[in-house]
């Protein structure tokens, strides 16, 4: 495949990396009009929101991770179930888990926008009309379709088609404008009206009608967002931090826990390393089902999984219980010398979403409620009100407080296993944020949809990128491992970027090749 970077870009003074060239060149903008990394990280959401329908959107979910001089702080923005939200009512209808489309109770109030504006009111430094200026511009002037928006909108189903029209009628092909008027509308309305604008206009009352009764003008006036403290383990010698529960973030530090301390080949190269990689990912998150909701305790997860490193087999593939219950997504970092950092990650939760959009303004509607459970009395189980299990998780790493690296990735139940495979290339090898962006990778996956890791009866098959070693396959199949081959570079191994600050203060970075548009910009 040709066209793929091969080093890091570097900056002296500010950097973004983005799954997408337009939505860089936003967040470049907002740092050239003197913002900071929190203006420059919403500026290109804002516009990826545009741009990327396929991945993510104002009517998603949101979570951050900001470095700030008086340590890390933590955004949880993901949005809860409404009102009429009857986990009997979808049991008595013959579902034994959450419907995945052209159903509205998969859909949980977005927290997109109620994130964005809570980042702006501490951190932002720009209005926010300028803030939103480059995504209005792209709504409303229209934009060129990437592949993957393409190819995208041809998967859609009829139904499909017939609710996301102005998307499913424009990107038809690659290069295909795209314009967007409601969406640019509903921008001007935040940068006007603030919270106001969206929720309590014309998307909300849309997001009303649509819902015939799911939500109610309460379940909207309610701000989705809250400050929290990250969850935060040591591992290949950084303090990575991550979003707690309701996101499986603990995930990523639970599997770097017990990698930590195996004895992880030097060389990635070895099938071995493969191999230790995949059962430390195993050991910690087989039992996510069960485990895994809003009131649950990130650091007693983590204690839970550092007590059970006897079930890692590091000769063979091990063969752990299944469980029965019940992404796209798009990962962005900024940063400034000096200043500010933020790791930040917006997700539909599959694809689309939902399928379905809401009418006013032609915004699609997240299915992130996918994540609910329908077994009665389940901590996760759907009900008003309530948040549920969450994909997203991004990461931040330190030493001594001082900012190391922002990183992240879009995949699903896969994201703690890329991050797992990324930190320990940058922390345990020392490789360059482009080295440990292109390198192969293997993920753990469903038979399904990116969201059944845990979940299929036979429990999880391994793929492996098309560009590793041929030592990873016939290591990994020689020690018991399910495995399966798919193209190099293919997005569903993730859209992962990384900056790293070293210790001369100049930043690198580099934005994943599988997203085929994504671009780091830097000065």
């Amino acid at each position: 495949m040709t066209g793929l970077p091969h080093s890091s870009v570097r900056g002296t003074r500010h950097m973004v990396a983005s799954a997408d060239q337009l939505a860089s060149q936003a967040g470049h903008r907002a740092f050239e009009l003197g913002g900071n990394a929190v203006d420059a990280a919403i500026a290109t959401n804002a516009a990826i929101a545009v741009t990327g329908p396929h991945l993510c959107g104002m009517g998603g979910d949101l979570f951050a991770l900001i470095h700030t001089a008086e340590g890390v702080v933590a955004l949880n923005s993901s949005g809860r179930s409404g009102s009429g939200s009857n986990a009997a009512q979808l049991r008595s209808e013959g579902h034994g888990v959450m419907p995945f489309h052209h159903d509205i109770r998969t859909v949980t109030v977005p927290g997109c926008v109620d994130g964005w504006l809570a980042l702006h009111e501490r951190f932002g430094s720009l209005p926010l009309a300028e803030i939103l200026a480059p995504a209005i511009d792209l709504a409303e002037l229209g934009f060129p379709a990437s592949s993957l928006l393409a190819g995208s909108a041809a998967r859609l189903d009829a139904a499909g088609r017939a609710n996301l029209l102005e998307l499913a009628t424009q990107a038809r092909h690659t290069g295909s404008i795209v314009r967007r008027p409601g969406v640019g509308r509903a921008l001007k309305a935040i940068a006007e009206r603030g919270r106001d604008g969206y929720y309590g206009g014309e998307f909300g009352a849309g997001l009303i009608e649509l819902g015939n009764g799911h939500f109610t003008p309460d379940d909207l006036n309610e701000s989705q967002s809250d400050w929290i403290d990250p969850l935060t383990a040591r591992m290949f010698g950084a303090d990575v931090h991550t979003i707690g529960p309701n996101s499986q973030g603990y995930l990523t530090l639970g599997g770097g826990l017990l990698a930590d301390d195996l004895d992880l080949p030097d060389d990635p190269t070895d099938g071995r390393w493969a191999h230790l990689l995949i059962e430390a990912a195993k050991v910690a998150g087989y039992d996510r089902p069960d485990v895994l909701h809003e009131h649950a305790d990130g650091n007693s997860l983590l204690d839970t999984i550092r007590r059970r490193s006897d079930l890692i087999d590091t000769e063979r593939a091990s063969d752990l219980p299944s469980h029965t219950g019940p992404g796209d997504t798009t990962y962005l970092c900024t940063a400034e010398v000096g200043g500010i950092a933020v790791s930040l990650i917006q997700s539909n939760a599959a694809g689309f979403g939902s399928w379905l959009a809401e009418p006013n303004t032609g915004i699609n509607l997240h299915n992130r409620g996918l994540g609910f459970s329908l077994d009665e009395g389940h901590p996760a189980e759907f009900g008003p009100g309530r948040r549920p299990p969450h994909t997203l998780s991004p990461a931040l790493a330190t030493r001594g407080g001082e900012l190391v690296s922002v990183f992240g990735t879009m995949g699903g139940d896969a994201q703690p296993q890329i991050l797992l495979q990324i930190a320990a290339r940058l922390f345990r090898h020392g490789h360059s944020p482009a080295a440990a962006i292109n390198a192969p990778r293997w993920a753990l996956a469903g038979p399904l949809t990116g969201f059944d890791t845990w979940t299929a009866p036979d429990g999880p098959n391994v793929e492996i990128e098309g560009h590793a070693p041929d030592a990873w396959t016939a290591d990994l199949a020689g020690r018991g491992h399910r495995t399966s081959g798919l193209p190099a570079f293919d997005s569903g191994f993730g859209h992962a970027h990384a900056i790293v600050l070293d210790e001369q203060g100049v930043l690198a970075g580099a934005a994943d090749p599988r997203a085929r548009v994504s671009s780091v910009a830097a000065r």
